[in-house]
């Protein structure tokens, strides 16, 4: 029987010893595991760090032309919000909100089908100075594509434009975000921007007026100079909001109550602080 006991005694131990290896060797498995994650980790944020870099250098670096025409009430290039386009019916003494957004930018179209009607209902109301500031930075995605897309970003701020100049400022701001292509740089055709200024309501003559300025490109330098004014604004993407300088936060301009919240409190809320200067 002692013999007998002493071979479980010695299994037992064998078993444990075992175990314990194998713990050992998982231990071991893990910890490479990691350290393999971590290497593929820094390696992706090397990697969209170049690619950040280079998309930068082919942004435009062109300076503003002072000479550039503007569309009918956008904000000349010695106001604070320069080449902004302002909307609604509040006084000077109203708060203002200041966005910069891009009509490619996906982002923006998300902020638009979340709460742009009620960023513009803001502005209708008098609760806020709304400032659209027109970005062309994703203008870099369209290159090497057909000349019929390139450049969209700085062509849709331009067609925007000749539609201010209609006197439908929101309606095709709002219905070219409604028809944004479904792909980053798919851009849009003179034709659909007709298209777009249709569904905004320009018509008869304001549609013929609105389809030559497009055609002569008769903003596309008020579209650059606001777009190298956003290079230089410190802007760090789009959508970019600011009320009365204070950054906002997207996810709180995509949300009614939250915006509405955050101006009642001078932006305030959610622990925003001052915009630092360039």
């Amino acid at each position: 029987m002692s013999e007998s006991g002493s071979k479980r005694r010695d299994r037992a131990a064998a078993a444990r010893e075992a175990a314990q290896s194998e713990e050992r060797r998982r231990e071991r498995l893990v910890r490479i595991i990691g350290a393999v994650v971590v290497v593929v980790v820094v390696v992706g944020i090397i990697a969209v760090a170049v690619v950040a870099r280079g998309n930068s250098s082919s942004v435009p670096t062109a300076e503003v032309d002072p000479g550039a025409a503007l569309p009918a009430g956008v904000l000349a290039a010695d106001s604070p919000q320069a080449f902004g386009v302002p909307y609604g019916t509040a006084s000077e003494t109203a708060p203002v909100l200041e966005i910069w957004e891009d009509f490619q930018c996906p982002a923006c179209g998300s902020v638009e089908q979340a709460n742009g009607a009620g960023i513009a209902a803001l502005a209708e109301e008098g609760e806020v100075r709304l400032i659209w500031r027109p970005a062309t930075f994703l203008d870099r995605v369209n290159e090497g594509r057909d000349a019929a897309v390139r450049d969209s970003s700085s062509r849709a701020t331009a067609a925007w434009g000749c539609a201010i100049d209609a006197g439908k400022t929101r309606e095709f701001h709002d219905a070219l975000y409604a028809n944004q292509p479904a792909g980053e740089g798919d851009g849009w055709t003179d034709e659909q921007f007709t298209a777009v200024a249709e569904q905004a309501g320009i018509a008869g003559a304001d549609l013929e007026a609105f389809q030559a300025c497009v055609a002569d490109g008769t903003y596309r330098g008020w579209a650059n100079n606001s777009g190298v004014t956003f290079s230089s604004s410190g802007a760090d993407g789009t959508p970019y909001a600011l009320l009365d300088g204070v950054p906002v936060p997207t996810p709180t301009l995509a949300d009614d109550a939250l915006l509405r919240e955050f101006i009642a409190s001078g932006g305030a809320a959610e622990g925003a602080a001052p915009q630092e200067t360039p």
